[in-house]
């Protein structure tokens, strides 16, 4: 019996082989034609190369770390940004360590996550502050409404939808899906109704579908009955002959929910005074509903109308505070503040610049509060006051609007007065003073947050650098943040100049701190070129430190603020300097 130790074939090599006989035999009127891809020879599963941009979580953030973080762009509700800082941090880290340790640490039985839920009224920051966080961290982030949940399902789908939200948002990268934040509003209308006669079925149902992915479920990427999702595992698995089993863990995945709770404020007063009966009694008669509500316990949940067992996987709790008016001005000087950013763009697409005074602030904010609906009431009022402004100023040749209270209180007396002509040198001089009050607001703020700007972006905030920062956001409109980044991104361009001198010239030059500073507010104020300054560096300094190079050996030298700006001298008083040590240097 004769023994075949070859490799047995794959499809495609047959086809090959096959093809190139019938070429020979009949040359080129004879072809196989493949009316299917076939399928491809398993991969060992050692050669399985790794998901393309796969990322495992790296986080080292501190809880008031993320507090000050959260401070610069959240006015108030200081409660509640300790207990979301905190607790996402821990939970984070956690992971953070367990991945590190997974080898030594065994998984623990019953483990609870810090899923947290948040209560307080409409437009107080909850969305925004998760956004905020979701952000900093650097994890996927979805939002889901629970109003849009029903028994048997979501949109169409189920609950787990969410999950695969997630992945999408983490482009199809599971393993940081896995690390995400899932956030559902309006959790509140899920509760069963009080005065409904049986069971709530609808309600109860979308608690309890949402009890495993709290905790810990696999959910399958796949969608049940999906043609489309039928479709592609069809085409993959005639691609590669393998079966798409692809999952998401939710052990991992932090779910924050939240709801104004109005209707429960009731139901924690009534125990309040029940308990009220004795000791601390006066005490615990809130006026209002936020006191109230803070002393909330599981069983005032259950009593509204959540599951025991729901309200178990939601250990966390936040109370969130009504914003006061002098809370909406705050917000609307915030300079991080997404509302006046949007505006400045809105006007900026005209190439119109607009500046807000303070009093034009504390108007939009006076507006606002009237509609007793949080922060969401500012883009209303902003919007009312600004209209007719964003309507008629792009058909006219004005590129520069200082909107002050007296000009918005009433918009179309102010815009009949801004479009006068005989108005129109007050109104640049209006501009350019609130110009400067805009500068010295933001580089009081950019002090006040030095420290976790600094740690941040790897920068030291010189008062120069801090003045860089104010004057460049007056004229761009982006968010602190963003341009402390930008500023940074300078910094490093200009300290490479030093590189770009050694490399052309052979010669060591270090740019003292205050030569960085007096270049950056060349490249930010004149938009100054860094490949420009260059060449200026070269011309400046390159012949006169060659010659003392070549003359004493020295060939690394110091450049300061002065140099810079009178390299002649700098240069002339150098030479004169080494050149007197040349004779002490030749004695010895």
């Amino acid at each position: 019996m004769t023994e075949y130790n070859e490799k047995i074939p794959n499809p495609k090599e047959l086809e090959k082989e096959i093809s190139e006989f019938l070429s020979k035999k009949f040359g080129d009127s004879v072809k196989i034609v493949s009316p299917v891809v076939m399928a491809q020879e398993m991969p060992a599963a050692s050669e399985k190369a790794p998901k393309k941009g796969s990322r495992k979580l790296k986080f080292d953030l501190k809880p008031e770390e993320l507090i000050a973080y959260l401070d610069r762009y959240v006015v108030r509700q200081d409660r509640a940004k300790a207990i979301l800082a905190t607790k996402i941090c821990t939970h984070f880290n956690r992971i953070q360590q367990s991945n590190k340790d997974e080898a030594s640490v065994p998984d623990m039985v019953g483990t609870i996550k810090n899923n947290v839920l948040m209560i307080g009224p409409t437009g107080v920051g909850k969305t925004y502050m998760i956004k905020l966080i979701a952000n900093r961290i650097g994890v996927p982030f979805v939002k889901g409404d629970a109003t849009k949940f029903s028994e048997t399902g979501y949109v169409g789908g189920d609950v787990e939808d969410l999950v695969r939200d997630l992945v999408r948002e983490a482009d199809d990268d599971i393993e940081l899906a896995q690390y995400g934040i899932i956030y559902i509003d309006e959790i509140d209308k899920i509760a069963s109704s009080r005065n409904f006669v049986g069971a709530d079925v609808s309600r109860t149902g979308v608690q309890r579908a949402l009890l495993k992915p709290l905790e810990e479920t696999e959910v399958d990427l796949k969608v049940p009955h999906d043609p489309i999702s039928m479709m592609q595992e069809i085409e993959r698995f005639r691609k590669t002959g393998e079966r798409d089993q692809r999952s998401v863990n939710t052990k991992n995945i932090l779910f924050i929910v939240s709801g104004a709770f109005t209707d429960l404020v009731p139901i924690v007063q009534k125990r309040m005074t029940k308990q009220g009966i004795g000791f601390g009694a006066d005490i615990r008669k809130a006026s209002e509903d936020i006191d109230i509500l803070r002393h909330v316990r599981s069983e005032d949940f259950i009593e509204f109308g959540f599951e025991s067992e729901f309200v178990g996987r939601l250990p966390v709790r936040a109370v969130f505070e009504q914003l006061a008016e002098e809370d909406l001005f705050e917000i609307m000087r915030n300079p991080n503040n997404p509302i006046m950013l949007g505006k400045k763009l809105d006007f900026a697409a005209y190439g119109i610049e607009i500046k807000f005074s303070e009093e034009a602030l504390h108007l939009i904010a006076e507006q606002a509060f009237t509609e007793n609906t949080g922060a969401r009431g500012l883009v209303s009022a902003a919007e009312n006051r600004l209209l007719v402004f964003e309507k008629r100023l792009p058909s006219t040749d004005l590129t520069r609007f200082p909107a002050t209270r007296e000009m918005i209180e009433n918009p179309e007396k102010g815009l009949e007065a801004l479009l006068r002509q005989e108005s129109k040198e007050s109104t640049a001089a209006e501009f350019e003073r609130l110009i400067e009050e805009e500068k010295a607001y933001v580089a009081e703020y950019v002090k006040k947050n030095e420290k976790n700007f600094s740690k941040r972006f790897g920068l030291t905030l010189t008062d120069s650098r801090i003045q860089a920062v104010a004057s460049y956001y007056t004229r761009n409109a982006m968010d602190i943040g963003a341009v402390v980044g930008k500023v940074k991104d300078l910094y490093e361009d200009i300290k490479s100049l030093e590189l770009t001198f050694y490399k052309k010239h052979d010669i060591n030059i270090v740019l003292e701190d205050d030569a960085v500073d007096f270049i950056l507010e060349l490249v930010l104020d004149a938009d100054l070129d860094i490949t420009e300054y260059s060449q200026r560096l070269s011309a400046s300094f390159e012949h006169g430190l060659k010659l003392i190079r070549d003359k004493t050996g020295q060939s690394r030298f110091f450049i300061g603020r002065g140099a810079l700006q009178d390299p002649e001298t700098f240069i002339s008083n150098l030479i004169k300097k080494e050149l007197q040590r040349l004779p002490d240097s030749a004695s010895q």
